[in-house]
């Protein structure tokens, strides 16, 4: 499906409907008018199998206790082999409300008060939230950025690692919001840092499926024939690949069998809850019969990325993160914008709604990211307000 074609059958103006992107601009940038290019979700509806699958649950009329059906399992472990390679088995797996809550879980089971949990930074705020909220030491180790690229800085990772004593590593994979496919020796080298110090892993793989150019994403657990996956948590969903955040159903993935009996403990008695049915019936529908949409959207995101790279060309000095994985470009301005003025910048004079590089890390001031899951005329008319106000300013 082309990009036309998808768009025409799939895009949705969602104002009025209570969405966090657009309805909560007042609230959460205290402008209503504003072109929303911020969270991570699209204007797109989710494949068609996916509400047929849930209207036919509707109309069955009961909404009675339910549990996880093998059939759920067998959908993520086909999905999972067939895209990525990953050979899961169902003993391995638990269901979670999402990767974020996943995240919190993960940071309260495994650790205590006071550990030290290490982030590559810029990164999801979620990241430093779950470590700072759950009163735990956040260390922060900054990616090596080069006009828009970015690389790992081992030696400060492992210094970081061995001055703080740290107990976990949160791993982004796909990187949020650099936009990196680790590349395999990249993620052994991570992962061999992290065995050698006993420092246990969470890794992030919610984008696993939004990768582009020849890139390939590779679940970390898989790294040297699964030598790390023993010390390893893996958590991912269908949320941000077929656009079903609010479904709240999230796979995640433990082979060790001590490490899942911390896990089933900690959540028998802080999320004794029943397993939401509506997110495991989309969840399933999607895998199984969404490869159409799910190319679809990828051309539109591919198709996006490339108009905003080629209409940025007037500014060489904008540097835009190559777009390997996620559907979310990291732009930095500083070139032609003081770090002080940008949200300004963007804000009030290209009238946009963005994530500001300051909420990825401390040093990410002047950064904005702009999110490409959506119509392309609203990435068109988001990008010229971007080039009229650059003009003007360097006029």
């Amino acid at each position: 499906m082309e990009v036309k074609e998808f768009c025409d059958r799939y895009y949705v103006d969602r104002n009025g409907t209570a969405s966090l992107k657009w309805d909560a601009l007042q609230t959460r940038f205290g402008d209503p008018d504003l072109i929303s290019m911020w969270v991570a979700d699209m204007e797109f509806r989710t494949p068609e199998c996916v509400t047929d699958a849930l209207a036919k649950r509707v109309a069955h009329g009961i909404f009675g206790y339910s549990f996880v059906p093998d059939s759920y399992y067998e959908a993520v472990m086909d999905w999972e082999k067939d895209h990525h390679g990953y050979q899961l088995k169902k003993e391995w797996m638990r269901v979670s409300p999402g990767v974020v809550a996943a995240l919190y879980w993960s940071v309260n089971m495994y650790t205590q008060p006071g550990d030290s949990v290490i982030i590559m930074t810029p990164v999801y705020y979620p990241f430093h939230n779950c470590v700072k909220d759950s009163g735990r030491n956040l260390v922060t180790c900054d990616l090596i950025y080069d006009q828009g690229v970015y690389t790992i800085d081992y030696e400060g990772f492992e210094k970081a690692i061995v001055e703080n004593g740290v107990k976990m590593y949160i791993l982004c994979s796909p990187h949020n919001p650099a936009g990196r496919v680790w590349k395999e020796e990249e993620l052994e080298r991570m992962l061999e840092i992290c065995a050698r110090h006993n420092v246990l892993v969470i890794s992030d793989e919610i984008h696993q499926d939004l990768v582009f150019g020849g890139h390939k994403h590779i679940p970390a657990a898989t790294i040297a024939g699964g030598r790390y996956a023993d010390r390893m948590i893996t958590a991912f969903a269908s949320s941000k690949t077929f656009n079903l955040a609010t479904c709240l159903t999230s796979t995640i993935v433990i082979e060790n069998e001590e490490l899942r009996k911390t896990w089933d403990d900690f959540v028998k008695v802080y999320n004794s809850v029943e397993v939401n049915v509506f997110g495991i019936t989309a969840v399933e529908a999607a895998l199984r019969g969404g490869e159409e949409w799910y190319q679809g959207v990828k051309k539109v995101i591919c198709s996006n990325y490339e108009t905003v790279v080629e209409e940025m060309k007037e500014f060489p000095g904008v540097h835009i993160a190559p777009l390997e994985g996620t559907y979310l470009v990291f732009m930095d301005l500083r070139n032609y914008v003081p770090a002080d003025d940008v949200r300004d910048f963007t804000q009030e004079k290209c009238r946009l709604a963005v994530d500001y590089g300051e909420w990825f890390g401390e040093n990410w001031k002047g950064f904005i990211r702009l999110n490409m899951g959506t119509h392309p005329d609203i990435v068109k008319k988001a990008v010229e307000n971007i080039k009229e106000n650059l003009r003007k300013r360097n006029a």
